[in-house]
C-alpha cells in the first residue's frame, strides 16, 4: 500500500509537532521538511480541522500539537487524508467484473489489514527515543541562510 504525498506530510508534521515543546511556523516546517510552503500550509489546515494541531495567528503564533492529539493513531490520520475507499476505484471507468469480482474483495481485505496495523500505532509511539530527538531538532528553525538540520550529530 502506498500513501499519497499529503498523507506523508501530515504524518511528519504531526510527529514534529508532537515531539516539540515549542510552536513552529508553517515556514519553519516547510524549511525543515524541505517541502513547498503552500503544501505544508494546506496540510496544517487539514490537521487543525481534524483536531491534531492548533494554530495560533499573530506575531507569536504558530502551529502546535493539540492537547491529547499525540494519542491520535496513524490509521486515523491516514483515513482522514486518504479516505476509506480502498486500493482501486472500480467505478472509474465502470468495471464489467464488479458484481462478482474476487480481486476487489481481496484488495479490500489487504487495505483493511494495512490500516488495521496503523490503527495500533499512536503518534506518541513514533516520537520515542532517537526518533523523538531527531524530530525535536527539525522543529528548531535553521540558522539564517543555513540548511535545515537533517540528522543528529554523532
Amino acid at each position: 500500500m502506498k500513501i499519497n504525498r499529503a498523507t506523508d506530510m501530515a504524518l511528519r508534521i504531526a510527529m514534529i509537532a508532537a515531539a516539540s515543546q515549542e510552536r513552529s511556523t508553517v515556514d519553519e516546517l516547510a524549511m525543515s521538511l524541505v517541502l513547498p510552503r503552500s503544501h505544508v500550509a494546506k496540510v496544517v489546515q487539514r490537521l487543525s480541522r481534524l483536531g491534531v494541531l492548533v494554530t495560533i495567528r499573530g506575531r507569536s503564533g504558530g502551529v502546535a500539537i493539540a492537547e491529547g492529539a499525540d494519542e491520535f493513531t496513524v490509521g486515523e490520520i491516514v483515513r482522514a487524508f486518504e479516505g476509506d475507499d480502498g486500493v482501486v476505484d472500480c467505478h472509474r471507468p465502470a468495471c464489467p467484473v464488479l458484481p462478482n469480482c474476487q480481486l476487489r474483495v481481496e484488495l479490500r481485505r489487504a487495505h483493511e489489514a494495512f490500516i488495521g496495523v496503523l490503527d495500533d500505532v499512536r503518534i506518541a509511539d513514533l516520537i520515542k527515543g532517537a526518533s523523538g530527538a531527531l524530530l525535536r531538532t527539525l522543529s528548531v528553525p535553521p540558522p539564517a541562510g543555513g540548511p535545515a538540520v537533517t540528522s543528529l550529530a554523532p
